[in-house]
């Protein structure tokens, strides 16, 4: 994909950044790509210990290498404190990944996704609202939005009334939010509904990353609805050439708000057995496999509609689960041998 350098009315360039959730999986690969382009980022995380906060450092370690790349320890619920970074007033777009991620996790710790996900959407809104050249706001919401639904494809004119888990509510409340902002405000926004990333770099609570582990270790894994779900995966290269792409080229035409949402997928959902094997095939070694009920906060299948992205910026997903994952295996063994 070709991408320009041009702000959203394609007359200057873009030269500089925040993103939030820097130390996390996609937001080191976003600042990462941005780096490459001659982009500074400045880059906030609050380093939290949901998961280890090493493999954090390891990849602020690696953007840190580029000179332009400046880090805050922060979490951005904490409005004053966000307001008073150096810098951070007078960047051309905001990439807002940080949030408080896990399904099952929101079921047993719901008021720290209130805090992360919710005022920490608010606080990002108010920094875009006071900046002093009205920055564009990209921001991750997810597909965990569309809940309960059973149409295939997910497309963004669904309904999005019924979420399953405290997390999915939190990230529809987010979209609800920044449409207020639009509206009120006329801040430009871009919601970009993320399906199962996965890919080096990841993160271990995720399914392809614990499952890898558990058949290297020979322990068994736990796997659930008797293995009756699908996931659309979405490698991390892929992921981030359709952020970069929101970022890097002009907003499209909206109506009179503008806020726009978009799925972001590999538009082709994979069998969790299926899964199980190309992790087999790529370990070189069988799963030990243990069946259980369907989880609470779990859905059946997630299955994007990216055509709406796709016409507006050139989105096309390239790589297939049997690539994808053995590159993540390659990684992960090296990652656990360093």
């Amino acid at each position: 994909m070709i991408i320009s350098n041009a702000d959203r009315s394609g007359s200057s360039k873009t030269e500089a950044v925040l993103v939030t959730g820097a130390a996390g999986f996609i937001g080191y690969y976003v600042s990462l790509a941005l780096l490459q382009r001659g982009i500074r980022v400045i880059g906030v995380d609050n380093l939290n210990d949901y998961y280890p906060v090493s493999l954090k450092q390891a990849r602020l370690d690696l953007l840190s290498a580029h000179d332009g790349f400046t880090f805050h320890s922060l979490d951005i619920s904490d409005h004053a404190w966000l307001l008073a970074l150096p810098g951070v007033k007078g960047v051309d777009v905001v990439i807002h990944l940080a949030a408080q991620a896990g399904v099952r996790y929101s079921l047993e710790n719901p008021f720290v996704y209130a805090a992360s996900n919710l005022v920490g959407h608010l606080s990002i809104l108010e920094l875009v609202r006071q900046a002093a050249k009205q920055p564009l706001l990209v921001y991750a919401s997810s597909s965990s939005v569309y809940g309960a639904n059973t149409k295939v494809p997910f497309s963004e004119s669904d309904p999005v009334n019924s979420p399953v888990s405290l997390y999915a509510a939190t990230k529809r409340a987010d979209e609800l939010m920044s449409e207020s902002y639009a509206r009120l405000y006329g801040i430009r926004q871009v919601g970009l509904r993320f399906f199962t990333v996965y890919g080096p770099w990841g993160r271990p609570d995720m399914a392809y990353w614990s499952f890898a582990e558990k058949i290297l270790a020979g322990e068994p894994i736990q796997v659930f609805n008797n293995g009756h779900l699908e996931r659309d995966f979405t490698y991390i290269d892929d992921i981030v050439s359709g952020v970069v792409a929101t970022v890097l080229q002009p907003m499209k035409p909206v109506t009179d708000v503008p806020h726009r949402i978009y799925n972001i997928g590999n538009n082709t959902p994979v069998q969790l057995m299926r899964f199980i094997e190309i992790l087999e095939q790529s370990i070189g070694k069988k799963a030990l496999i243990q069946f259980e009920p369907m989880q609470p906060g779990d859905v059946h299948s997630t299955y994007a509609d990216v055509s709406a992205i796709a016409a507006d910026y050139g989105f096309a997903p390239s790589t297939p689960l049997e690539t994808g994952i053995p590159i993540f295996i390659d990684w992960l063994r090296s990652y656990k041998t360093s």
